[in-house]
């Protein structure tokens, strides 16, 4: 269930979990302000998050960072920047995220779920690899480990607080999100990656769901790794795509994995 408050997951970062898609929104407080991490769906979500930052901290947003290009997680944006914030924060996202932002790759999404299309406001602090963020008494960490969920997921890390805010490279409210963007013979070892950002101690917070650990992150990357296997073996066996979901043997419900399916054998050429 979304929660009705900020929850403290670690040191002075904080996950507050919103309707509609149970998505996360992470904050992480410094001395000089506050991260925000991702932004809800468009100006009237990101507004009413406005308010809840306000209930947390005085503090000014300073940093904006996008996980991924996704609808429900950048459709606020605009909230942080001028002319609705002075000065504006920082925003802050992957190369490939902010092209794909750019080119309006996603509009679509917004229309499709009911909405207004919102202001499209792209990042202009961009990674390729790893960036870092100072915030006067702590350093945040930004990291992409690879393709997965998009081919643009950013991953938030807080050494000092052993926090990890994954995006939907990592959900717990449901299984892995493998949509015509995502790569899924690429997800496990991107996992792999991930990994070795933690600590048996690290606390991950998904892009949707309730905070995890690095154990089921593992179980996550294995299932992954059993979907790439799956399509593998039947592209090799040359069986057709239309008819690869009538096989056994799939990690996860068929009816979650045809753009999976078709995003692999694609890729296989």
């Amino acid at each position: 269930m979304p929660d009705s408050s900020w929850r403290e997951v670690a040191d002075r970062v904080f996950q507050r979990r919103y309707d509609p898609y149970d998505v996360t929104v992470a904050v992480i407080a410094g001395a000089d302000g506050l991260a925000v991490v991702d932004t809800r769906t468009d100006l009237a979500e990101a507004a009413e998050l406005r308010e809840h930052l306000r209930q947390l901290s005085p503090a000014p947003v300073r940093w904006v960072v996008n996980t991924h290009v996704h609808f429900d997680h950048v459709g606020g944006n605009a909230e942080f920047v001028a002319p609705r914030q002075l000065p504006p924060a920082e925003l802050w996202g992957h190369r490939a995220m902010a092209a794909a932002l750019g080119a309006g790759e996603t509009d679509a999404d917004w229309t499709r779920a009911g909405y207004r299309l919102p202001p499209r406001v792209v990042p202009e602090r961009l990674v390729d690899r790893s960036s870092s963020l100072d915030l006067g008494d702590r350093t945040v960490e930004l990291f992409h480990p690879g393709r997965g969920h998009t081919d643009g997921d950013l991953v938030v890390l807080v050494p000092d607080a052993d926090v990890l805010l994954a995006g939907d490279l990592v959900e717990e409210s449901g299984p892995p999100a493998l949509g015509p963007d995502s790569h899924p013979l690429d997800w496990a070892g991107t996992l792999d990656s991930l990994l070795t950002r933690t600590t048996p101690d690290t606390v991950v917070v998904p892009g949707h769901g309730a905070p995890v650990d690095p154990a089921f992150v593992r179980a996550q990357r294995d299932a992954l790794g059993l979907l790439a296997d799956r399509i593998r073996a039947l592209h090799r066996a040359g069986v057709p795509v239309r008819d690869a979901l009538a096989e056994d043997g799939w990690p996860y419900p068929v009816s979650e994995l045809e753009s999976a399916v078709a995003c692999g054998y694609a890729q296989l050429g």
